[in-house]
């Protein structure tokens, strides 16, 4: 505090001096506090005011945007999507990825959003299987093999975060391609990468490694949290895949997340297959048996492959005995809601309740709660196009990103089948 005094006393300071005193003397919890940006909170209402900008309202502005854009892609033409993926996650851990323009830092962020991006693409590709890779003193190595466990995967990533050296780009994609060049070819190949760094110290000609990719059917996608990088660009506009930079944290989550719905599939590869499939029993809670995935024995628990009678942890799998891809039922009607996606819903315009010409139902079908604002005004609200039901913002979120099935269409389906 003394310093910060003798600091405030001397008028005559250089902007550097007021710059340290901000960013340098501050502890870390006062920094937790500090906002640089703060007058972008505020926005100015019809009086000319300052009040606080309505955070739900903006999040909801863009989430429909991009539901808008999403259902016009899909249904200007019917797209294929890949329901079983392969995905593998290679992570930038160069000295690049502990410089702190993200606080703490660009390593402490991007395993925080890692483990939400994990966990949201099993939530919505229960077929699917990720591995991780990440790439350290300029080369590139294997952290987790491809699986379906979200734990396995998270708790790997934790114990490998200290960064060091270059980073190399090359090194990562031969290293994929070797993998993923062995995935069966109604498997879905994809890569991405999450770079910090600058710079790619490769050992040969990296373009030649992105036409390997290419041919492989391998689609590329980097997220860049430094600066746009051609080579970068030219990765993914080869493969497919598609290339942004984080211009700020919640900015990056939200280019994250957006790799954990299924993508179009590529149309000179998008081929129907006939997959074959097995549906293994739970195992009885005190038998043991040996793992065929760890090579140990284990009591209860577990799934016995309907084909060769062996043994896995977790599913979806592939049996390590005889290859029978293994998965249940509810796997199956999780992926049903990609093929035939939810419509959005109409944004209803404000308007009084007095308006003979418009009956709004004073509650949202979904949740019952009430949709009058203080003054008993009616607040921002959906309308289903189908059933005509009203609903409030966070159940139109909830219904397309988690429930898939509009509750109002549900009901009156049923009872009409009750009528007949």
């Amino acid at each position: 505090m003394n310093n910060g005094g003798a600091r405030r006393m001397n008028g005559g300071g250089e902007e550097d001096d007021d710059e340290d005193y901000v960013n340098g003397d501050l502890d870390a919890w006062e920094r937790t506090y500090t906002d640089e940006r703060s007058w972008e909170s505020l926005q100015e209402d019809e009086s000319g005011l300052l009040r606080p900008i309505d955070n739900k309202a903006l999040y909801h502005s863009q989430y429909r945007r991009r539901l808008r854009s999403l259902s016009s892609t899909a249904t200007a033409a019917r797209i294929q999507k890949g329901l079983i993926r392969y995905l593998y996650l290679v992570i930038d851990l160069s000295r690049a990825a502990s410089e702190t323009d993200f606080r703490p830092s660009r390593i402490v962020v991007i395993a925080k959003h890692v483990e939400a991006f994990i966990r949201e693409f099993f939530d919505q590709n229960p077929l699917s299987q990720v591995g991780l890779l990440t790439i350290k003193d300029g080369v590139a190595q294997c952290l987790t093999d491809l699986g379906g466990s979200p734990e396995s995967h998270i708790k790997a990533l934790m114990n490998k975060l200290e960064c060091s050296g270059d980073s190399s780009l090359q090194n990562a994609l031969d290293l994929v391609d070797g993998y993923l060049n062995q995935i069966p070819s109604y498997g879905h190949r994809e890569v991405l990468i999450l770079y910090s760094a600058l710079s790619t110290c490769d050992p040969g000609d990296i373009m030649e490694t992105i036409q390997k990719c290419k041919k492989s059917k391998i689609r590329c996608s980097v997220i860049g949290l430094a600066a746009e990088m051609f080579i970068c660009k030219h990765l993914c506009q080869e493969t497919g895949g598609t290339y942004s930079v984080a211009l700020d944290e919640s900015h990056f989550k939200e280019l994250i997340l957006e790799h954990a719905p299924p993508p179009p599939a590529i149309a000179e590869f998008a081929t129907a297959n006939l997959i074959k499939m097995g549906f293994p029993q739970r195992a009885a809670e005190g038998s043991i048996s040996i793992c065929s995935c760890h090579k140990e024995a284990k009591v209860g628990a577990g799934y016995t492959c309907p084909r060769c009678k062996a043994r896995v942890c977790e599913l979806p799998t592939e049996c390590c005995i005889c290859g029978l891809t293994l998965v249940s039922s509810p796997h199956l009607a999780r992926s049903y809601h990609h093929l035939f996606p939810i419509a959005p819903f109409d944004e209803v315009p404000p308007f009084s309740l007095n308006d003979p010409n418009h009956k709004l139902q004073r509650n949202c079908f979904g949740c019952q709660q009430s949709l009058l604002n203080p003054g008993n005004k009616p607040g921002l609200l959906v309308v289903c196009p189908k059933c005509k039901g009203y609903f409030c913002l966070d159940c139109d979120i909830y219904i397309h990103e988690s429930l898939h099935n509009c509750p109002g269409c549900d009901s009156f389906r049923h009872s009409k089948a009750d009528k007949e």
